[in-house]
């Protein structure tokens, strides 16, 4: 059988991250090895990591400007699974994802990495099956992917936003495709530790065709400037 790595980079997430390893620790398929990497919180990360400290891995580190792409790597290079999954801090599993992602893998050896729908708050992500058209124009894969270690680029420390999906973009470039769960294994918490509904905004927000009305929110002024570094980078249009 496989091991499996669960890797969670963390900053400031005292009151989220015990719901987050509590979820982890009690999948039905148990990781091999769950690491934390502290990217210098200033909060009481630490106290509440105390009652797990037989049971985590912990890397403290300083702390990268927010990005937490080299906190990421970091947990990958001090891992030892086949498989490795990256578990935001906020994250809360269903007690099964672990079982389902790896299992979809094992029947389907074509594919690099395995991931699911998911709760945003309110909200829904159901995601879609891969597809190499679709995964060009946005993209539609969480973070929180079960990948096979052998196919794992790294994160790209210099892109700062859609890290996740110049992920894909890279492992596709690299002839590596996902498989599709169609189910929602896991949601996201907020900082208080409550669902997140505050960050989400529907996507007729960004058709907006703002330039016209003469103002454009900070938001999506970042959005347009994050999605074309990354299709620069792929060559994408």
């Amino acid at each position: 059988m496989k091991t499996i790595s669960v890797i969670i980079p963390t900053y400031q997430h005292a009151k989220t991250i015990s719901q987050c390893l509590d979820s982890v620790l009690k999948q039905t398929r148990k990781p091999d090895e769950v690491i934390v990497v502290n990217d210098g919180s200033t909060d009481n990360t630490l106290e509440v990591l105390k009652p797990y400290a037989d049971k985590i891995n912990l890397i403290n580190k300083k702390n990268d400007d927010g990005n937490p792409n080299p906190t990421r790597n970091l947990g990958f290079e001090k891992s030892h699974g086949d498989l490795v999954i990256f578990c935001d801090a906020d994250v809360i599993m269903q007690p099964e994802m672990l079982e389902k992602l790896y299992k979809i893998l094992e029947e389907h050896p074509e594919a690099s990495y395995a991931y699911s729908g998911f709760k945003f708050g309110w909200k829904a992500f159901s995601s879609f099956p891969f597809d190499v058209g679709r995964i060009k124009r946005l993209n539609f894969v969480h973070t929180s992917a079960l990948i096979r270690r052998e196919h794992f680029p790294g994160f790209d420390p210099s892109i700062k936003r859609f890290q996740d999906w110049d992920l894909w973009l890279t492992m596709m470039q690299e002839g590596h495709i996902g498989i599709f769960v169609d189910e929602e294994l896991f949601h996201v918490l907020d900082a208080r530790g409550r669902i997140n509904i505050s960050k989400w905004r529907p996507k007729i927000f960004y058709r907006i065709p703002w330039k016209f009305l003469g103002w454009q929110p900070a938001s999506v002024r970042k959005y347009e400037e994050a999605k074309e570094i990354i299709f620069k980078k792929h060559g994408l249009e």
